[in-house]
């Protein structure tokens, strides 16, 4: 019987070790931390539960800062990433763009955050961002190059444009044109979700 209990605790072990929540945070600007939402409808909140509800648990930080750039996220990364941290959604860009600041800054924040998460062992999805047409075709063809650009260099999985499916939408954003409206959020989430997933599966599949 002793022997029987002993050989229960050892093939149970390693299925409630991989069981254990991942540790994930998502590093953004003011499209993350849900501007003008009340805050159960934010995009780190709503894509939780969306992973909950196929059966994915996850602890999920929310370190979006509303008005951060790249290089803003860059500065604040070390403590806006606790230790224990299994996976980063990184969106950042959409004030560089509207800022119109230069795409080699943005370029060059960008590779400091892959960089240091990778050297922390850190998976990381990068999301993408598209700069707006008043700038020109120049400054869009440099910025829109660099999320593409950088996840082949880093090898790490680039969903292409946060906002794919609500930009431009009336409907789905804010009275100020830029913001989602809770709808919106729901459609990021619905749309992204594979990829998150797939994430996932990858560092599932490492811990086991």
């Amino acid at each position: 019987m002793a022997l029987m209990t002993a050989w229960s605790v050892w093939v149970q072990a390693p299925a409630t070790a991989a069981d254990k929540p991942l540790k994930m945070v998502v590093l953004g600007d003011s499209l993350s931390a849900g501007l003008g939402l009340q805050a159960p409808a934010a995009f780190p909140v709503r894509l939780q539960k969306a992973l909950a509800d196929k059966g994915i648990k996850v602890d999920m930080i929310n370190a979006g800062v509303s008005g951060d750039t790249t290089s803003g996220g860059r500065d604040r990364l070390d403590w806006s990433i606790p230790e224990g941290t299994e996976a980063v959604i990184v969106e950042l860009g959409a004030n560089d763009a509207l800022r119109g600041i230069d795409p080699a800054v943005t370029r060059a924040a960008l590779t400091d955050i892959l960089t240091r998460l990778k050297a922390r062992k850190i998976a990381v999805l990068l999301c993408g961002m598209v700069a707006p047409p008043n700038y020109g075709s120049d400054y869009a063809a440099k910025f829109n190059a660099i999320y593409p650009e950088l996840a082949k260099s880093f090898d790490v999985p680039l969903y292409p444009f946060f906002l794919e499916g609500v930009a431009a939408e009336a409907k789905l954003n804010q009275a100020d044109g830029i913001h989602p409206t809770a709808e919106g959020v729901d459609i990021i989430v619905k749309n992204i979700l594979p990829m998150v997933e797939a994430l996932v599966g990858t560092i599932s599949g490492q811990r086991s």
